[in-house]
């Protein structure tokens, strides 16, 4: 088991990285007043106050953090083949994907003037975190195919 968990921990703390790196780029923005980085709007959807929006992702960095350290270690939580985890894990990340390329697909068609990468920024990183969940869901999932769970 933990020969297999180390193996894709390295995706993990990519997509981990590349996540940070969009919140980093959005405080930028947003707090230092940078201007080689696309404005607020390419940033953020305006579902969330931006406060609410930064905590959330702080909060995202923190499970994804421990998520990628059980891996790292090969053990914990995260890291232990577990059934339920696997079917939950593989399904909402679907969903989530499928519906951040819905949402892209009906931003296109909505916003011609955008077209390809305008607004996208939010949808490509829903992206990562969907891509990181699949991950994980696809490796509990497999190590209860091949009976390396016990």
């Amino acid at each position: 088991m933990s020969r297999s968990a180390r193996a894709i921990a390295p995706w993990l703390w990519l997509l981990l990285g590349l996540f940070c790196l969009r919140v980093l780029g959005q405080m930028l923005v947003v707090f230092a007043k940078v201007s080689f980085l696309p404005p607020m709007e390419e940033w953020q959807s305006g579902l969330l106050p931006y406060p609410v929006l930064l905590v959330s992702q702080f909060v995202i960095i923190a499970l994804l953090s421990k998520v990628a350290a059980d891996f790292t270690r090969g053990g914990g939580y995260f890291a232990t083949p577990n059934a339920r985890l696997a079917k939950g894990l593989v399904y909402f990340g679907w969903i989530y994907l499928l519906g951040m390329a819905l949402r892209y697909i009906i931003r296109m068609a909505l916003y011609h003037e955008a077209r390809w990468f305008g607004g996208t920024i939010p949808i490509f990183f829903h992206w990562v975190l969907a891509s990181f969940i699949l991950l994980v869901g696809y490796y509990h999932r497999k190590a209860f195919a091949t009976g390396t769970h016990s």
